[in-house]
């Protein structure tokens, strides 16, 4: 039941999926209300249904302005979080009862699109999209909702429709892949992920031995690039050569970049699945997705 966006990474760009991981994603889903799952998604089995037909849309949107912003989400029990070395969705399958603790996350955007009554209007389907941190998960926004008005919810469709800068619009379904592999070239992954700086032909070769630049920004200052938030670095001729960090008044390499000596698809693709996210690439994202 879920679909969009998978960011994967070939050969070199696997380097780059770390600086992925912490970027917000975008998500279409619907919601339906006056149904709870022990998954909280259509996949699971019904464990409550509560009639949904005295929910009005002024309480739906009351109740998604709640689960906007910053707040304490737990995640849901059949996510691949571990509890005690072993995946919580794993324990689930083999009978036992998981509560994981809550976590911060942010939902930047919680948007409604339509609500609809079906089941002869005992339970009520929400369109939205939802942008949010990393780390979230839209069933467990779609159980607490329904939680909130007092009837239930469960996730009954999911599609990504952006990671970080990355978009449905560039991504390509298995198929296609199969046929061709396109991918988005390392250099123009790094320069849509992260900040960039142009290098000259001598800062290109300091850079390219691991020697030091001057600072692209004060480092402490907002610009400054960071180990964990560094800036892309490129040659005149637009390859990448490294990625920096500002430390004082000097630029130092955090990643060199050898020249382009692979080519795509000689290695085994990384991708940016974990359950809510890994990710950018030599390539563009595909279509799969393991859902949140």
């Amino acid at each position: 039941m879920a679909t969009g966006v998978l960011v994967v990474g070939i050969n070199k760009a696997t380097r780059l999926l770390t600086y992925i991981v912490g970027t917000s994603k975008t998500y279409t889903a619907t919601i339906r209300l006056g149904e709870s799952t022990v998954t909280d998604d259509a996949e699971g089995e019904v464990t409550a249904t509560r009639s949904a037909a005295g929910v009005t849309e002024d309480a739906v949107r009351a109740g998604v302005a709640a689960l906007t912003g910053e707040i304490e989400q737990v995640p849901s029990s059949v996510s691949a979080i571990k509890v005690n070395g072993e995946r919580a969705y794993a324990r689930v399958r083999s009978g036992e009862e998981v509560k994981l603790a809550a976590r911060p996350v942010t939902i930047h955007r919680f948007e409604i699109h339509e609500t609809r009554p079906v089941h002869d209007g005992e339970a009520l389907d929400v369109d939205v999209t939802v942008e949010c941190s990393s780390g979230t998960y839209i069933r467990a926004l779609a159980r607490d909702l329904g939680d909130a008005l007092g009837v239930g919810g469960h996730l009954t469709a999911l599609r990504r429709t952006q990671v970080g800068p990355y978009t449905l619009d560039q991504a390509h379904t298995l198929e296609q892949l199969a046929e061709t592999l396109d991918v988005l070239e390392i250099s123009d992954a790094a320069r849509a992920l992260m900040p960039n700086r142009e290098l000259s032909e001598a800062e290109t070769t300091e850079i390219s031995f691991g020697r030091r630049i001057g600072a692209g920004a004060t480092a402490g200052t907002p610009e400054a690039a960071t180990a964990d938030k560094p800036a892309a670095a490129f040659a005149p001729d637009g390859s990448l050569v490294a990625l920096l960090a500002d430390a004082g008044s000097y630029a130092k390499p955090v990643l060199v970049f050898a020249p382009d000596n692979e080519k795509p698809g000689n290695g085994k693709p990384a991708t940016d699945k974990q359950p809510t996210d890994k990710q950018p690439t030599d390539k563009q994202p595909t279509e799969k997705l393991a859902g949140q």
